[in-house]
């Protein structure tokens, strides 16, 4: 099975013809199977938050969400690093805030988007074990954002290690040098669930620090020939995993769900059985 999706829902203008306002649910899940949400990152949804995203879907849309940035340690990089018992108390808050989606079946996966300093080292390895063991029975996609964790015998280490933890290597598309980026790597290391995550290949607006960077990052459109590529990768993923989900990131520009569409036009699938919901919206 191959799913396609994007990042939010909301900024995405071509699925309503160019209209100058946000999209809503209702309104995406009619065109994707899957939405990637950040909000979690941010703050730990309350369960009513979930509850209502679901209530606006068809029942075998799923959700990718990132799990909050103290379970990534993020707030590592902060001046006020949290504890282990109070970075515990968030695991459980997470778990019982989606507990709606994962007795629903709609969880495809929780994202831990480590930070660029989570580098692999003994300490980082062993959290990732923590995560398996704290986490035990919810899927689990991790994306390093350090290079330290790529490398020809360290990649087949790493993914090894992945595999032995059920949890699913995010392979990133991103721009990728020497001294930046990480390299795409598309390993299954869980034959459930392959993630792919697309950022675009903007490495002028990757590499650039000013205040606008968030508007320069993913600004990318992805070329034809470049959507083959992935074809190809995806086809091969697909004969050792369950399902491939796809998730577009490249949406500074937004081209993200023009992309994604072409993507799924070029793999010759359709998302027939999604459609959308009848609700009195005011």
């Amino acid at each position: 099975m191959i799913t396609i999706g994007l990042t939010t829902f909301s900024e995405h203008p071509s699925l309503i013809d160019g209209q100058k306002r946000k999209v809503r649910l209702t309104e995406y899940s009619a065109h994707f199977p899957v939405v990637e949400l950040d909000t979690p990152f941010y703050a730990v949804p309350k369960t009513e938050v979930i509850i209502n995203w679901q209530q606006q879907v068809p029942n075998n849309f799923q959700f990718v969400l990132k799990a909050n940035r103290v379970m990534t340690m993020h707030d590592q990089g902060s001046s006020e690093p949290v504890g282990n018992e109070e970075r515990l108390e968030i695991f459980n808050q997470y778990q019982r805030a989606i507990a709606p989606l994962v007795d629903a079946g709609q969880l495809k996966t929780i994202l831990f988007q480590f930070p660029p300093y989570f580098g692999r080292s003994v300490e980082t390895i062993e959290y990732l074990r923590r995560i398996s063991q704290v986490m035990a029975g919810y899927p689990i996609a991790v994306e390093f954002r350090n290079a330290s964790w790529f490398g020809k015998e360290i990649t087949r280490d790493v993914s090894g290690y992945l595999h032995e933890l059920g949890m699913t290597l995010v392979a990133v598309d991103e721009p990728h040098t020497t001294n930046m980026g990480v390299p795409f790597e598309p390993i299954v290391t869980n034959n459930q669930l392959s993630l792919l995550r697309l950022h675009g290949r903007n490495v002028k607006g990757w590499t650039e620090n000013g205040s606008d960077w968030r508007s320069k990052r993913t600004l990318y459109r992805y070329s034809k020939e470049e959507l083959q590529q992935f074809c190809k990768t995806i086809l091969v993923l697909q004969k050792h995993c369950k399902e491939v989900c796809v998730i577009f990131n490249n949406n500074a520009g937004r081209d993200a769900a023009d992309n994604a569409l072409q993507l799924q036009k070029l793999l010759g699938i359709s998302f027939d059985h999604l459609s959308p919901l009848q609700m009195d919206l005011f």
